[in-house]
């Protein structure tokens, strides 16, 4: 009742105010004008935007006289004095050599320069977006100092700074209009699948490193800020249409289709419209590595063979046990077992390309109704719906088809220029997506279970040996028994058992997952600028509820949602000191209460300090806090992978997630029964570290064998130290930032193994049940008392060269700090380059209207672990190049562009396909 009562004071407030009307326009030196442009009142958070021809109107409730401050990326920014209520004026900005002039509201939740941002930040705006080298806005995020941008497939990419990359990037948020862009069931954004049409796009902020204190504990690795065109300030019909190709050894050349629309209205002062229309598509890199993951350069002859991109090879068995379970059933003859080798062998699988079609595709779609009720359009409520759906390929824990996958986000909100309040809801559905791994595994079982198989290439395998075979003949013999009545790719026969498979979602039999899950959030500000003189205070909170229901595919909610809540608060104070001449000093101290229904609540607070020397020197210093709360998945998850099944380690989700096995005859003998039940809560209460049980095969000492039992997953924390400097030297602007982060209570998968029958530790029973291959493995989630650290730093360059030329660098340096050997268990997926350099060269005007550019970026090789595998990366060069031309009388915009022009293909994970070339041309009307 109280937030009532005082949101209906504010709205009354500002019904007395007077009304000034400024409008204008805003041009460079050539008397061309600039789109984009920031109008601000100095020392106030209003301001508007120029449209495409450079015209602005900017009503407030400030008397004159008062100053605001104009500015755009790529021109320096000028101060204009305002001294009558309905003043027209024209602006002239000049270019200019640096980028520390534009203004970010990101880092302080306040409009500022760069410049004096307290922390590092980024920024692409629409010039930029123009002028990236790569296909998409998107992708041109990947040109960012220290930046690292995985690619999944063609249609998902996955942004990370800092270290602690993986596809399912949960430590890293991403925001389009306030609004979190990641999935309910994924609970992280894949990538732009379902985000931002690019005609829309305003400006792009990037926050590297944890800005829990202001944006909650998702926050962790940084935060993507995504900003649309507001249909005030943004009229009319843009149109872009892009056509090419994407090249790539194992798919070939295939057409690239990319089409986006944005139509725009302001039908008065008070009510403005607008709506955006995408639509991509093409053909997805294909993966084709048939190396072996369990023994690195291992080929198909392998008995125990699991190739990258093959599926349904990682059903495997000791055919020893195979063998005295038949003489058991009286198949094969008293005393045979002893023909056989102890030795695993697996299923023979189906390669990626039999399993997928590698369409890219996405559809989105969004509109907006924005009303400002008050005369001076200080007040401004609005609703904004996004829907999207599309097919992609996403790699977690196995390679995942997203196929028809469907996103839709409601947000309604009011704001003004002190405040905002706004709720949303995020809603996704699976479609017909399916785990491409289960369906290998599942098609394979429709000919042939696996009983079946492993029984009769024993039998073969016995039968050939009696006849005199090598161990290598008698194992091919036994093979091509087993294979006999294999559905082959392309027959009717295995288009029959693709399609049940993938329309049936018990993964004993389909691959088929399900999801309708959603969650609803609420957040809300107020800065106290326009109250207090002293200094701007800011106070917010937001509030997230979970709706998860995957009907079991995913998570444990077989009987009915999961459902769970968290609400957080915080408080920021900015005080800038002035000091003789231009020198000042900005202080900045921030402090977030985050309290999840799940966990204790933490506090994150953010101290920092930025000394400005003159208009062209700054140095900065932060320190703060940040944590993460365990994710939907670390909580929730039941989740049969194949070669281990992933259990979260919520209380109450231990027991929920249960599964029969049969025992070995080797383990009946022992007096087990023939099948038990195991619960998930097995591998946290009794069972042994995965190394431990590789290392007990190779060595066959059972006092090699530790306990792990980990321990139940808990908020992880984080302590970060950053120091930075922007400048410029005569025309060389430098921006460079350094940075340690200690870690604390670490989140991570440890593989687990859980023996069937027997207590870890006790010497006998459960160790036998080991040797007798009657045990499950798991990745438990938890967290790690292991000392984990990284430091880095990044140093940006860039200036203007033989007159009106851009170049442009910068160096990122990243290092894990931590024991590996001491933790062979403990899976970080750090998965980031030590050395990556990225160089830029262009001009915008080279002559009247013509502009080009071209980037190259390097990474150093580096490590890559994952649920689906382990591997190095090696290192890669790419070059992009565009040229563009504007033809101003038709408002149009052509760009030629290419990415990879080397045409050296490179992956940036393991198990992906290898990147190849683009080559496209694009034409984008603005009217």
């Amino acid at each position: 009742m109280r937030a009532i009562l005082l949101l209906a004071l504010m709205i009354v407030g500002t019904l007395g105010y007077s009304q000034t009307n400024i409008s204008g326009n805003v041009v460079d030196q050539n008397n061309s004008p600039i789109p984009g442009a920031n109008i601000v009142i100095v020392g106030k958070t209003i301001g508007t935007v120029t449209d495409f021809d450079g015209n602005f109107n900017l009503a407030t409730s400030e008397v004159p006289p008062f100053k605001i401050e104009v500015s755009s990326i790529g021109y320096t920014s000028t101060t204009e004095s305002i001294t009558s209520a309905s003043q027209k004026i024209t602006i002239t900005l000049n270019e200019s050599q640096t980028f520390l002039d534009e203004v970010v509201i990101s880092a302080s939740r306040t409009p500022e320069r760069i410049f004096e941002s307290p922390v590092t930040v980024e920024r692409i705006g629409i010039s930029e977006i123009k002028n990236t080298t790569a296909a998409d806005f998107y992708g041109g995020l990947e040109n960012l100092k220290g930046v690292d941008v995985n690619t999944n497939s063609l249609t998902f990419k996955s942004v990370n700074t800092r270290g602690f990359a993986s596809f399912a990037n949960t430590r890293f948020m991403q925001l389009v209009d306030g609004m979190d862009n990641s999935t309910p069931a994924l609970n992280f954004p894949i990538g732009n699948l379902v985000g931002m049409v690019e005609t829309d796009v305003q400006s792009v902020e990037l926050l590297p490193g944890a800005s829990s204190a202001l944006y909650g504990a998702n926050a962790f690795n940084g935060i993507l800020f995504m900003r649309s065109k507001s249909p005030f300030d943004y009229e009319g019909i843009s149109v872009s249409i892009k056509q090419g190709i994407t090249s790539q050894q194992a798919a070939g050349d295939n057409s690239y289709t990319d089409f986006g629309i944005r139509a725009a209205h302001k039908f008065s002062d008070k009510f403005a419209a607008k709506v955006n229309f995408g639509y991509l598509k093409g053909t997805d890199w294909a993966a084709n590595n048939t190396d072996d993951k369990i023994t690195p350069g291992g080929t198909r002859a392998n008995l125990n063979y699991d190739g990258v991109n093959v599926y349904g090879d990682e059903v495997s068995t000791n055919i020893k046990e195979v063998a005295l379970t038949l003489e058991g059933l009286g198949i094969l003859p008293s005393g045979a077992n002893a023909l056989v080798p102890s030795e695993i062998v697996s299923r023979t699988g189906y390669n990626e390309s039999d399993l997928t079609n590698y369409n890219a595709e996405s559809i989105k779609a969004d509109w907006g109704l924005y009303y400002r009720p008050i005369e001076d359009n200080s007040l401004e409520l609005s609703y904004v719906g996004k829907v999207g759906t599309g097919n992609t390929i996403y790699q977690g824990t196995n390679r995942y088809n997203i196929k028809g996958f469907f996103q839709e986000q409601h947000k309604l909100e009011i704001r003004n220029d002190n405040f905002f309040v706004r709720g949303y809801v995020v809603g996704d559905k699976s479609g017909d997506s399916y785990d491409m791994v289960f369906t290998g595994i599942n098609i394979n079982r429709a000919w042939k279970d696996d009983n079946t198989w492993f029984g009769e290439y024993t039998g073969a395998y016995v039968q050939a040996t009696l006849s005199g075979a090598t161990d290598e003949q008698a194992h091919a013999a036994a093979r091509a028994q087993a294979e006999s009545g294999r559905f082959l790719p392309g027959t009717p026969e295995f288009e029959a058992a693709f399609n049940r498979s993938v329309n049936d979602p018990d993964l004993s039999t389909g691959s088929k997952f399900q999801d309708a899950s959603k969650y609803y959030h609420a957040d809300g500000n107020y800065n106290f600028s326009h109250l207090i003189d002293w200094a701007e205070i800011q106070v917010g909170g937001s509030f997230r509820k979970y709706d998860l229901n995957s009907s079991g595919t995913i998570y444990t909610d077989f009987d009915g949602p999961i459902r769970y809540s968290e609400f957080g608060i915080y408080s920021q104070v900015q005080k800038t000191i002035p000091f003789e001449s231009e020198k000042s000093l900005k202080l900045t101290g921030s402090v977030r209460y985050d309290k999840s229904e799940l966990f204790d609540g933490f506090f994150s607070p953010r101290l920092s300090a930025g000394y400005t020397l003159n208009r062209n020197h700054n140095i900065r210093a932060s320190a703060q806090t940040g944590f993460r709360n365990p994710t939907t998945q670390d909580l929730f998850i039941g989740l049969n992978a194949g070669r281990a099944i992933l259990v979260g380690s919520a209380e109450d989700n231990l027991d929920r997630y249960s599964r029969d096995y049969e025992i070995s005859a080797s383990g009946q003998l022992l007096g087990q029964p023939s099948e038990i039940t195991q619960t998930g809560g097995a591998a946290y209460t009794n069972s042994y570290s995965a190394a431990s049980v590789t290392e007990l095969g190779e060595t066959g000492n059972p006092a090699v064998l530790e306990v792990s039992n980990p321990d139940l997953i808990k908020p992880e924390k984080v302590t970060s130290f950053e120091i930075g400097y922007r400048g410029k030297v005569d025309k060389l602007v430098i921006d460079f930032s350094t940075y340690y982060n200690s870690y604390e209570d670490f989140i991570s998968q440890e593989v687990v193994i859980a023996p069937f029958y027997g207590e870890v530790g006790d010497g006998g029973l459960s160790v036998a049940a080991i040797a007798n291959g009657d045990f499950q493995a798991y990745s438990a989630y938890t967290n790690t008392d292991a000392n984990v650290n990284s430091y880095g730093a990044s140093l940006g360059l860039n200036m203007k060269v033989l007159g009106n030329f851009d170049l442009g660098g910068s160096y990122t340096f990243t290092k894990l700090d931590f024991d590996r050997e001491a933790n062979p268990d403990v899976m970080l997926n750090f998965n980031t380059p030590e050395h990556k350099f990225k160089a830029s060269f262009g001009n915008k005007e080279l002559f009247e209207n013509f502009g080009f550019n071209v980037s190259y970026r390097f990474s150093d090789d580096y490590f890559w672990e994952a649920t689906f595998g382990n591997g190095v990366i090696p290192e890669f060069h790419v070059v992009d190049a565009q040229i563009n031309y504007d033809v101003p009388s038709i408002k149009s915009s052509f760009k030629l562009g290419g990415t990879n022009l080397t045409n050296k293909e490179y992956y940036t994970a393991f198990g992906t396909g290898f990147i190849g070339s683009m080559y496209y041309l694009s034409w984008t009307i603005n009217n």
